[in-house]
């Protein structure tokens, strides 16, 4: 289940994503908690990616670049199809 299908449930203290994104995705930033923390990949997914760590503050949102790393890309919307 996507983090997008269940918005009832946050806001989240944590979000970890183990596929690459080109940019942190919007709806998860907004359901992350002020002060919860999401870690993910960042990058196209037939390059090198960052591992990155985004914290939600009252004053918005704070990129930390952790290490180079490899993971498949996320895909959007293939969760709701095989649901």
């Amino acid at each position: 289940m996507a983090a997008e299908d269940c918005p009832e449930q946050a806001p989240f203290d944590r979000i970890i994503l183990t596929a690459a994104s080109e940019d942190p995705p919007g709806p998860l930033l907004e359901q992350l908690r002020v002060g919860g923390i999401m870690v993910l990949p960042v990058g196209q997914s037939d390059t090198v990616q960052t591992l990155v760590k985004v914290v939600k503050t009252e004053d918005g949102l704070d990129y930390h670049e952790l290490r180079s790393v490899r993971f498949v890309p996320l895909l959007e919307g293939l969760g709701k199809e095989n649901a």
